[in-house]
């Protein structure tokens, strides 16, 4: 029987049991059967009336903000809301109520809604309509938002480029998307220069500087603005909330980036859940961005909340450690963003008085290491935590909400298991595949047990449903069927998290990324952070590496010392203190940098493939023997290679 059924049988037998009593003798008899009846089942289920108590608070909080956000997705459903209708409705009620500010000018309401109708009437003169796709390349400014939202007026997808990408990635992220065009600043000129020849039929509207000397079909943005009006366009065919309103690429860490479709829905449920579930507040609040907009963290969520919710947004071209709590004391900030390694930088930084003299309550983002967590909240006096877990495409997304350290997310106790929307299953640690019970569906991990991360589908559920890629045979194969039923799917996450009795979730692993030693799964996440932390907060990357003739992959870690400081003695005492003997990195691999996306992830896939042959790397490799590092020299190397080195 379940647990919850449980205990209002037990508050209403109390209750009965209470009105009884006043009967007298029979009552007291009552009584006394209905707790002989009790006490059994209470002392079996102890633990998880105990769990049902301790998190009931969390989970009122929790369910009285998903109500809330609930509520305005059903309006924004039955109104056929997009996000270009609010932001107008708040621009004709809020002219002169600040949006945006970027570098110490303030873009109101009105200076954000004339921008975007004079892109708007631009592009709807040149013949631009629903369901066109134009690409925007372009760093973090007002402008940038603006573009977007002005082209999504008239119906038109705006695909938010990587500023970083050049040549084929470039190329590749224009072709694929089917652009018609790309706006792009003079900073970028050279980078659409590079690839002419491969986007020919794509036209180019170049803005800032001037286009003379210039081949090709390039238009002047700027002149094509000046003559352009400020009025609202008229438009035929007006997107509704079910049209796409974005194009959002993936990191590209494996490959080449995929589109990500973002439509109205899903703009509004990230901007609905982000200022309900996190208890904003639209008439005190100011956003500290330094994110960049075409990253879903700072496109939907550092810019959503400015233009549906009234929380002004202060924008950075780029994120700086010295300028970031600089910053947010300047504009008088209250939220932050972070993401991937940020807050190892911060937190690497000498300290500085400004470190606690923000008036910062909340910092929201992903990627904060459970390692350093404590630390940070320590160090620069944050009140909350609220680490968010998801995916431009997907829709497993999860929030942690009250502060539990290390936590990504949690689903209420209090709630079953069948009305959750993610769950965890077990899944092949070579393959990836799922394992399938007897009855063909997918086994549910257990308490503290590793699984992928699922999204439960519902398509026409705002919270449930799966967009997807551009790239529908993409799309496809994140999806499973017969999940927990027949007919049913899922969103596979491909990460790797882990849950405890109290429905908080923990990051693991990417699958891929995890690796098998001594018959043991090793987490690189996990074993980044300590080493990271060991070495003085330095940029770190692990993976497996293979050895001929050994079973499983040895665990190597790529560590930035350009100066050689890292005492390898100190480190491999303070990793045989943190880690496990299997998760212990074998090898060693000095670097002076690391690849790393724009959005904070280091890659290692050219890493892994590199290995720790010293004849064919440059950098120095060191070998864990016995309770030292020695260097791998070309001996060494053989003896490892040939098995006659113990590992």
């Amino acid at each position: 029987m379940d647990i919850k059924l449980l205990l209002v049988f037990a508050i209403v037998g109390l209750m009965a049991t209470g009105v009884t009593a006043r009967i007298g003798f029979l009552g007291r008899i009552a009584q006394i059967l209905l707790a002989a009846a009790l006490i059994p089942l209470i002392c079996k289920f102890h633990r998880k009336i105990y769990v049902i108590l301790k998190t009931l608070p969390r989970d009122i909080k929790f369910l009285c903000r998903y109500v809330n956000a609930d509520r305005d997705l059903r309006s924004f459903v039955r109104n056929n809301t997009t996000v270009m209708k609010i932001f107008r409705e708040r621009a004709r009620l809020y002219p002169d109520k600040p949006c945006f500010i970027f570098e110490g000018c303030t873009w109101t309401n009105e200076d954000i809604d004339k921008y975007s109708n004079r892109i708007a009437n631009v592009f709807k003169e040149a013949g631009y309509g629903k369901g066109d796709a134009v690409a925007l390349l372009m760093l973090n400014r007002p402008e940038y938002i603006a573009t977007w939202l002005g082209l999504g007026k008239i119906g038109v997808i705006t695909a938010l480029i990587n500023t970083n990408l050049r040549q084929q990635c470039l190329s590749h992220c224009l072709t694929v998307a089917k652009i018609k065009s790309v706006i792009y600043t003079e900073e970028f000129s050279s980078a659409i220069e590079d690839i002419s020849d491969s986007i020919q039929g794509i036209t180019r509207y170049k803005q800032g500087g001037n286009i003379e000397g210039y081949n090709g079909d390039i238009r002047d943005l700027d002149k094509l603005m000046a003559d352009a009006s400020t009025k609202q366009p008229d438009v035929d065919n007006e997107p509704g909330y079910k049209d796409d309103l974005l194009y959002i690429y993936t990191s590209g860490t494996t490959g080449l980036p995929k589109v990500a479709i973002v439509p109205n829905s899903r703009f509004l449920l990230v901007i609905t859940a982000t200022y309900h579930m996190l208890g904003l507040k639209k008439n005190s609040d100011i956003l500290y961005n330094p994110i960049p907009l075409y990253h879903m963290s700072g496109g939907l969520v550092g810019t959503g909340c400015a233009l549906t919710k009234g929380i002004p947004s202060v924008l950075r071209s780029k994120f700086s450690v010295t300028a970031y709590w600089t910053d947010c004391i300047k504009y008088k900030c209250t939220l932050a963003q972070y993401i991937g390694e940020m807050c190892r930088y911060l937190l690497k930084a000498p300290p500085r008085p400004e470190d606690s003299a923000h008036s910062i309550r909340l910092m929201v983002g992903n990627g904060m290491r459970p390692q350093i967590w404590q630390e940070f909240v320590d160090r620069f006096k944050i009140e909350q935590i609220t680490e968010v877990y998801g995916s431009s495409e997907g829709n497993a997304n999860i929030v942690n909400v009250d502060n539990q350290v290390g936590a990504v997310g949690f689903v209420p106790s209090i709630l079953p298991k069948f009305l959750h929307p993610v769950a965890l299953i077990r899944v092949n640690p070579d393959t990836c595949e799922p394992i399938r019970g007897k009855d063909g569906l997918c086994i549910r991990t257990e308490i503290n047990e590793p699984g992928m991360l699922i999204g439960l589908i519902k398509q026409g559920n705002a919270v449930r449903e799966f967009n997807g890629y551009l790239d529908k045979e993409a799309s496809r194969k994140k999806v499973v069927e017969n999940v927990f039923c027949k007919g049913d799917k899922a969103f596979l996450s491909g990460d790797i998290l882990v849950q405890d009795e109290f429905g908080y979730f923990y990051f693991k692993d990417r699958t891929g990324d995890t690796f098998r030693w001594k018959g043991e799964n090793v987490a690189t996440a996990e074993v980044e952070g300590v080493i990271s932390n060991v070495a003085g907060y330095r940029d770190t990357t692990v993976y497996g590496v293979q050895i001929p003739g050994v079973e499983g992959k040895a665990g190597m870690a790529a560590i930035v010392d350009p100066e050689s400081l890292i005492d390898f003695k100190a480190l491999a005492e303070g990793l045989d203190k943190a880690l496990p003997s299997y998760a212990r990195p074998i090898f060693l691999r000095i670097v002076k940098e690391l690849e790393m996306t724009s959005t904070f992830k280091l890659k290692k896939i050219g890493l892994q493939k590199e290995g720790f042959d010293p004849n064919k790397i440059q950098d120095k490799v060191y070998f864990r023997s016995d309770k030292e590092y020695v260097e791998v020299t070309p001996e060494l190397y053989q003896k490892i290679i040939s098995g006659s080195t113990k590992l």
